[in-house]
């Protein structure tokens, strides 16, 4: 526990003193952070010193609350959720805090009032790219909706010094930068050195007598200390603000001042540089075994220090820890936590004492496991080798916990030894390794899915032999996202139709959006729907002009695809649609007058050992250098690829969006949460059924939705049956002249070979059906144009689709969460 102190002043008695909430009072506020924390007035301040002073102002508003639910938290003992997640893609953090703690008129007239411009500051704030994608924004997003449903709750992750990397393009290639995020100061921190975690690794084991009882103990050969920094999470409008705490990695022994005195500066700092290795960068490249080491060593430090924090300083004195699922569930966020399974077994055991049979009876009450990949290549895997040098008592720990396992596989099936080795947390080839999805479905509670086609994927054909065993233990939760930050900050326009037409209620019950079905047939909401959408358009440009010198097209289409790059989401189906649509202008068999105008935006980061994603992301530039400079085109087919997408660009890119792609080969995508944001916003989405797609289209109805492609039983009967990519080709007129194109050098000055391993490797491989696809694909973009084409009947639609998206709340998630696997009430 904290230190406890008995004080015994009134003041020192009191509750924390709360802001006075008014102009004046945030105004006095404001100067006292620009005074006496930046030291400096308010003449001779520079924007960052004012934008700083105004997130110091906001924290102060939002501080006794936080404060008093940590101490309702300790005094209460009441169960609570701790997230173990590698990423958290927060987004900006200045508006968010001022919407959920009301104080957005406030701080908008206190700043005019000192002659300054709100949405200037704003745009000082620098977002920390703490994740990479939709698993860093669900996390965010989930921590969001457990504040705001008053669920104790700390979010446990890495501070990485510089994030996932900031994307530039250079000749239309990636080229990634350190994202200096912490470079102007970081106001929404708190750094806590003095409740430093040591984790150690590597050394070795060796057993000892304890009484007449043989243990064992780790003799680890080198530490590093994990510093909290916390981040105050809070609740929308409910007084609640829970915690999410980053770790940092810092040398034991930073400095050796011996060796400096002696001259030797580089070797004087070595171990601090090795230790902030650890938390540097967001997912080090791993193409290398010290790249791999790396991201196992992220991964157990951020755990270890997170199971060392919470029995430290979360638990009551003398707390029996044979109740510890009375009083917390580890909710593991996909397979980078995982390890924290052998570490909780090894404290329990070897530092608490507990028997084995009684600690893993414990662990399995108190860690669940989110499974969010259907890919096997996703499903992480440790070299023996790599994990015992590292850990090698959790190796120990490990190999005990599969042995148990297999004695209970055996009990139920016999000696199976097929079964056997399929089930086995270790894998005998391609190298001795740990199966890290085993592992936490062992050791998980609950295992679940995050839509229902996926989780249905995960019990038949990811883990179907778990599934036969403990049937039970397997459940759907399917994603969703937070709509204060996604529709009620990103959207205001429509944030503001919605309100006015139904209350303000749906902000925290979202399923209150079907009120709105019945205003899909009275013609001024649709006029005002459509006037929004207009103006989300604006915003958009003009934040892509002031940020790339680009714009979409007066009164286009906007068609959007915004995602990580990856093969199996099938950017490069998009890409062929829209070679498709140049050659059939260039070549004067369509008149360009006959193309609905139309602008593609791309946002798309690809991992920087990712050959072919790297190629296709230098293909998407160099079609849209050649499209957006031909006077053929008549300006009626433009492609956009802004750089470095993030959650602050897609609160401006979103909203506008007409159309929404999630194109990506049925079966593949576990869930989605993009194609949920879209669909509140009022973008129509053309899409296969995969992930929460399907569910989007049961919902919002098949005539509101563009369904395409191949479902996922056809792909798997297409794959046994032998995919030949090059029958496509030969078959489908359209399909071949586009590849030729590409394959010609007409988007690459000529010469062919640039993008020749592209149109290899869907001619000779296209491991994800994207030729399979290609004719269904153009058949419902045609189908696209036709209903574009009569704008009122396409704001119908889009107006149903945001009625009927309700259910993709984070909210409802984290309820679901809370009914199906945590059982955590909220704090009283």
């Amino acid at each position: 526990m904290y230190d406890d102190v008995t004080a015994t002043h009134p003041l020192a008695l009191a509750p924390v003193i709360t802001p006075d909430r008014s102009v004046d009072g945030f105004i006095a506020e404001f100067l006292r952070n620009l005074n006496f924390r930046r030291g400096i007035s308010l003449s001779a301040s520079t924007a960052n010193d004012r934008y700083l002073a105004l997130a110091y102002t906001v924290r102060d508003y939002l501080m006794p609350r936080w404060l008093e639910d940590l101490r309702r938290q300790r005094q209460t003992q009441s169960k609570g959720v701790c997230y173990l997640s590698a990423e958290y893609l927060l987004g900006r953090q200045l508006d968010n805090n001022l919407l959920a703690s009301e104080l957005t008129e406030i701080a908008t007239e206190a700043m005019a009032a000192c002659g300054l411009d709100l949405d200037e500051l704003r745009e000082c704030e620098t977002e920390p790219g703490l994740g990479n994608g939709g698993l860093g924004r669900l996390a965010a997003c989930f921590v969001d909706s457990l504040a705001t449903l008053g669920v104790p709750n700390v979010g446990y992750g890495i501070r990485y010094e510089y994030g996932i990397f900031r994307q530039t393009f250079v000749d239309g290639q990636q080229v990634e930068q350190p994202d200096a995020w912490l470079d102007l100061g970081s106001p929404w921190e708190f750094p806590h050195p003095e409740h430093a975690q040591t984790v150690s690794f590597g050394g070795h084991t060796e057993t000892y007598d304890d009484g007449g009882i043989t243990r064992t103990r780790w003799v680890p050969a080198w530490s590093v200390r994990a510093i909290p920094y916390n981040h105050m999470v809070p609740g929308y409008h409910n007084g609640r603000v829970n915690t999410l705490r980053l770790w940092s990695a810092v040398a034991t022994d930073a400095f050796d001042l011996r060796i400096f005195n002696a001259g030797d500066y580089a070797e004087a700092v070595r171990a601090q540089t090795f230790a902030e290795n650890i938390s540097k960068v967001l997912y080090p490249e791993d193409s290398t075994p010290q790249g791999k080491e790396l991201r196992l060593q992220q991964q157990y430090f951020f755990v270890a220090a997170s199971i060392h924090d919470f029995l430290d300083h979360m638990l009551a004195d003398g707390y029996d820890l044979e109740r510890l699922p009375d009083r917390v569930i580890f909710q593991l966020n996909d397979t980078h936590p995982v390890i924290a399974v052998p570490e909780f077994m090894r404290v329990l055991v070897d530092e608490k004492g507990m028997e084995w049979d009684a600690a893993w009876r414990v662990t399995r009450q108190c860690f669940a496991y989110t499974c969010h990949t259907l890919l096997p290549e996703a499903l992480e895997v440790w070299p023996v080798e790599l994990l015992g040098r590292l850990l090698p008592r959790h190796l120990e720990i490990i190999y005990r916990i599969n042995a148990e396992f297999l004695d209970e596989v055996r009990e139920r099936f016999g000696d199976d030894e097929e079964r056997l080795r399929r089930m086995s947390i270790i894998a005998e080839s391609p190298e001795r390794s740990v199966r890290m999805a085993y592992l936490a479905t062992v050791a998980g509670a609950k295992v679940n899915g995050v839509a229902e086609l996926h989780s249905q994927l995960l019990r038949d054909k990811v883990l179907p032999d778990f599934a036969e065993l403990e049937p039970d233990k397997f459940t759907n939760v399917t994603n969703g996202v937070t709509p204060r930050r996604f529709v009620r900050l990103a959207n205001p326009g429509l944030s503001d139709l919605i309100t006015a037409a139904i209350g303000d209620g749906w902000v925290t019950d979202l399923e209150r959006l079907r009120e709105l079905e019945p205003f899909a047939d009275d013609a001024d909401f649709r006029a005002a729907f459509a006037t929004v959408k207009a103006e989300n358009k604006n915003r958009m440009n003009a934040v892509l002009r002031a940020r790339d010198g680009i714009a979409a097209g007066e009164g286009h289409l906007l068609d959007v695809m915004v995602k990580r790059l990856h093969e199996y989401k099938r950017q490069m189906l998009k890409v062929l649609h829209v070679v498709t649509a140049y050659d059939g202008v260039v070549s004067g068999r369509v008149p360009a007058s006959a193309l609905t105008p139309r602008t593609v935006i791309f946002g798309a980061k690809a991992a920087p050992g990712y050959a072919m994603a790297k190629r296709v992301i230098h293909l998407i530039n160099a079609v849209a250098a050649t499209l957006n400079t031909d006077e053929r085109l008549e300006g009626r087919l433009t492609v956009l690829f802004p750089p470095n997408y993030n959650v602050t660009l897609a609160e401006r890119v979103i909203p506008a969006a007409d159309l929404s792609e999630q194109i990506s080969l049925a079966g593949k995508e576990a869930s989605g949460t993009g194609n949920m944001k879209f669909a509140l916003n009022g973008a129509l989405t053309i899409g296969t059924d995969d992930g929460a797609n399907v569910e989007i289209r049961e919902l919002v109805g098949d005539e509101n939705f563009f369904l395409f492609g191949m479902s996922e039983p056809q792909v798997a009967e297409l794959a046994a049956r032998g995919y030949r990519p090059r029958d496509c080709y030969e078959s489908d007129e359209g399909l071949r002249r586009a590849i030729d194109l590409i394959g010609s050098g007409a988007f690459s000055g000529g010469d062919a070979s640039v993008f020749a391993p592209v149109v290899s490797n869907l001619l000779d491989e296209d491991r994800f059906m994207v030729l399979a696809d290609y004719g269904a694909y153009i058949a419902a973009q045609e189908r696209v144009d036709a209903a574009y084409a009569d704008r009122d009947a396409w704001t119908h639609s889009a107006i149903l689709n945001v009625a009927r998206c309700g259910f993709f709340s984070s909210d409802r998630s984290i309820r679901d969460y809370i009914d199906r696997i945590w059982h955590t009430p909220p704090l009283s």
